[in-house]
């Protein structure tokens, strides 16, 4: 008989996951799939039995979506529970909301925020000083990495973030450190420190998702390459949508295009029409193609000297279901 869950071991994250990461960001180039691998992530943070929160912050309500649930309001919404006793719940952070959120905290500006709601200037600051939005996101994210129940214990272990893509995640995650400077005493700058000691410290690893393709990968190499700059912590490479190895080029001809005398032979043998050979040959040459392309990618990533993590091949949209095989990649379920 299998063994019950719960006296299964807690599985363990798989290698490359940096272990003393409580916020994970996570970039990527648009299209490589990144809130499909931030969502896979948080469950599998989960299923090692931890309370995790699922943040998204461009307002495409891609979570709500992904989970097959009406659109997210400001406010933690639970998502799944999962293996151990484990939670995950989602929050779609809304700029506005979170400045009301920040002079009611910091200034006790509870009614004149409000009112500033009500004549639209908040959104109005928002769309003047693009800048201001993402100071406001991260001082969200840090708020719910570090609030702490009244026992003082972390309400959430883990947090993780569908991030802006890589081309405009080095600004998103520094975006307070300009505002540090422009303000050197009081709450905001106490604030804004707080923010930037969390984003560049150990508690943070930003993981990059990709494809094995040429605009993809370069985007990745650059990207690292930045972020290493600025002082932040590139924990894991995701490879995502990765193409399985269906055959070796030893089984076809130099030019990459497999003999079609022995497929027909091997079609015949299987009991399969041999008229489908060139179909199937065509097939498998470009199959070939993409696999070498791939291949060369792979490399160019070596150059990080980065873990990585490889994703199969899913076909978007992808399923909860199909989300949880996703999620098994990032656990390490061997007996310790």
């Amino acid at each position: 008989m299998p063994t019950s869950t719960a006296t299964q071991a807690v599985p363990n994250l798989v290698r490359g996951l940096p272990p003393r990461a409580r916020l994970h960001v996570v970039t990527g180039k648009g299209g490589t799939g990144k809130t499909t691998v931030a969502a896979a992530l948080a469950l599998a943070l989960a299923d090692t039995g931890r309370r995790v929160l699922l943040i998204e912050v461009e307002g495409r309500q891609a979570i709500a979506q992904l989970f097959d649930i009406p659109p997210m309001e400001y406010a933690e919404t639970r998502l799944a529970t999962a293996e151990h006793g484990g939670e995950l719940f989602g929050l779609a952070i809304d700029p506005e909301a979170a400045m009301i959120e920040y002079l009611e905290l910091f200034y006790g500006m509870k009614r004149s925020a409000r009112g500033l709601q009500k004549i639209g200037a908040v959104d109005f600051v928002t769309t003047l000083a693009p800048g201001l939005r993402d100071v406001l996101l991260t001082g969200k994210i840090k708020e719910s990495v570090v609030r702490v129940d009244p026992s003082g214990a972390r309400i959430y272990d883990n947090v993780v973030v569908d991030a802006p893509p890589t081309g405009r995640i080095g600004r998103f995650l520094d975006a307070t450190t300009e505002v540090a400077k422009l303000t050197k005493i009081g709450a905001i700058n106490n604030q804004s420190e707080g923010v930037i000691k969390l984003l560049h410290g150990k508690e943070t690893a930003v993981h990059i998702v990709t494809l094995l393709e040429e605009m993809p990968v370069q985007e990745t190499l650059d990207a690292a390459n930045e972020l290493q700059g600025l002082g932040f912590q590139v924990g894991t490479v995701v490879v995502n949508r990765a193409r399985p190895e269906l055959f070796h080029d030893d089984q076809l001809r130099p030019d990459g295009t497999v003999d079609p005398t022995t497929l027909v032979a091997g079609l015949e043998r299987a009991g399969i029409n041999p008229g489908y050979a060139p179909a199937l040959a065509a097939e498998v040459g470009q199959y070939a193609q993409r696999l070498r392309l791939q291949r060369t990618n792979a490399a160019r990533l070596d150059d990080l000297d980065l873990p990585r993590v490889e994703l199969p091949d899913l076909n978007p949209p992808v399923e909860l279901g199909e989300l949880r095989q996703l999620s098994e990649r990032f656990l390490d379920r061997s007996s310790r």
